[in-house]
């Protein structure tokens, strides 16, 4: 397969899945905002401090209120990584690998963008939580059309490593955000609040109802090991490392143990680091300076896989 074939599918489900994935933070603090009591204030800056662009926003936008939040996570067409930003740029990777993938898939993602295109010329007539639910819901059809129609290559399997990896750092700074930073005060730590934002950081990453059916109690180290250890529930951390390697194993050739290139190696590495790490071991180290090495981590890898697999070499 052409590397530049290869890329393309890789970001195409890596920009789509990171839409998906800034609908679901800004979606998960318009539910705290009803749910919360009376008087508790809503704190939107760490949506912005989770995709690393707080400066970018101050300099446009200055203070965190909701609207300014979320015209710029969704709706900026100047910032990359809006809503409307990574839809836009999918497009253009599905349109320039058109031979490549499904009818289906084109239709799907040129539907995706056209509706989130509309919805951002009538932003005030919205209704955000429906609208929020609509692209979590296309993304989810788009992964579906994908596994339905294109043949399970090395095109499907480099699309499935993107999604895997976005995932992965995705879940790892919204749970980053709620521990380190959205808490108001540690006097809140146990208390009705509290438990009411595991719910939230859980519904964020829709495992409340898979993690209620194995716990019956709301508790930080019982979520903290679902979405970050559990190797079934398919936002978890290491469900999306396990994917992302079986994808990468498919296209080299290599046994799962073996690594043959940089990619393989920063891939397995951090695999097996989750395999063998407790979430007491984790809570020890400090959930934030896991959390945080594990980001660098999943960036590492996402560059042994550009350099591994796309970038042409300059003679």
């Amino acid at each position: 397969m052409l590397s530049r074939v290869a890329d393309s599918i890789y970001w195409l489900n890596r920009y789509i899945e990171r839409a998906e994935n800034v609908a679901r933070f800004v979606d998960v603090n318009l539910n705290l905002l009803l749910d919360s009591p009376v008087g508790v204030a809503q704190q939107w800056e760490p949506l912005v401090l989770t995709t690393g662009d707080l400066t970018l926003f101050k300099e446009n936008y200055g203070a965190a209120t909701a609207d300014n939040v979320i015209r710029f996570l969704t709706f900026d067409a100047k910032y990359p990584n809006s809503i409307l930003s990574c839809l836009q740029m999918a497009r253009e990777n599905a349109r320039s690998v058109r031979e490549s993938i499904s009818s289906e898939m084109w239709e799907q993602v040129n539907d995706f963008y056209l509706m989130v295109k509309d919805a951002c010329q009538r932003p005030d007539d919205l209704d955000l939580s429906d609208f929020f639910s609509q692209v979590k819901m296309s993304s989810h059809l788009f992964a579906g059309v994908m596994n339905a129609t294109m043949s399970h290559n090395e095109g499907w399997h480099f699309g499935r490593i993107g999604r895997m990896i976005e995932r992965a750092d995705k879940t790892a700074r919204i749970l980053d955000v709620k521990y380190f930073i959205l808490l108001p005060s540690i006097k809140d730590v146990g208390t009705p609040l509290d438990e009411l934002q595991w719910i939230a950081l859980l519904k964020s990453a829709s495992g409340y109802e898979m993690y209620r059916k194995r716990q019956h109690r709301i508790t930080p180290q019982d979520v903290v090991n679902f979405l970050v250890l559990d190797r079934e529930f398919p936002r978890s951390i290491q469900f999306c490392l396990l994917e992302a390697e079986r994808s990468l194993h498919q296209i080299t050739g290599s046994s799962r143990g073996v690594w043959r290139n940089p990619a393989e190696r920063a891939l397995g590495k951090l695999r097996s680091e989750l395999d063998y790490i407790t979430v007491e071991e984790i809570t020890q180290r400090g959930l934030h300076e896991f959390l945080d090495d594990l980001e660098t981590a999943l960036n590492d890898i996402g560059r042994k896989i550009r350099e591994t697999f796309f970038a042409l070499e300059v003679v």
